[in-house]
């Protein structure tokens, strides 16, 4: 009897350690959905693949704005830079062996509290994965936008910025895409709230205009 006890405590904490394991991956529901989508039809290697937060899962018709390259587009909803790390380069991100990788992360978490520093640290983790599993792939680092409705962060999204900006300036296969300066208002370093969603916080349209005729070269 004690044994039989013993045995249904043991599968019981099993149990609830996987079920921990399962709840603690963050965003899990999307993860499973992009390999719902791979396991019906996987992407051509070689690819063009864009990865990151919701600036990247919000861009409905970023294929259609770039209708010649081969887009896989993996946003992630509210996800942030060490997420990709620590998480996603497993499942999103290395089997697809894509040519170049666009990459917009880093803003949520600074909106969380982290620093700039700590962002530039976790990028430069993850390119040196990406250099390491992926060495002949290009990585285009899509610099943290200056959201209005986040303006109490611009300093630390300045310091993210340039940090990563320095980093790449001597490294091959790497290209720091200044995206902010196109969201200014004219002969201004201010943000135009009418390039943004009502929550001053994601792109409209237009907002997605202004990016794509500055990543239109990288891409093509």
């Amino acid at each position: 009897m004690k044994i039989k006890v013993l045995l249904f405590l043991l599968l019981a904490f099993a149990a609830g350690e996987k079920v921990r394991a399962q709840t603690g991956f963050p965003f899990a529901n999307e993860i499973r959905a992009f390999k719902h989508q791979d396991s019906v039809r996987f992407p051509a290697k070689n690819s063009i693949l864009f990865i990151g937060s919701s600036s990247i899962r919000l861009w409905d018709d970023l294929d259609k704005r770039f209708p010649n390259a081969p887009i896989i587009k993996r946003g992630v909803g509210g996800c942030e830079l060490w997420q990709l790390v620590d998480y996603y380069t497993p499942c999103i991100l290395f089997p697809y062996h894509p040519r170049k990788i666009f990459i917009y992360a880093g803003e949520n978490d600074i909106a969380g509290g982290k620093t700039g520093k700590f962002v530039f640290d976790e990028f430069q983790k993850l390119f040196e994965m990406i250099n390491k599993q992926l060495p002949d792939a290009t990585v285009y680092y899509m610099s943290v936008k200056m959201s209005p409705s986040r303006a109490r962060y611009f300093k630390e999204v300045a310091v993210a910025n340039e940090l990563i900006k320095t980093y790449l300036a001597n490294k091959p296969n790497s290209v720091f895409i200044d995206l902010n300066t196109t969201l200014f208002k004219t002969n201004t370093a201010t943000p135009d709230s009418s390039l943004f969603r009502a929550d001053h916080l994601h792109l409209n349209s237009k907002g997605y205009d202004r990016w794509q005729q500055v990543l239109e070269p990288y891409v093509q």
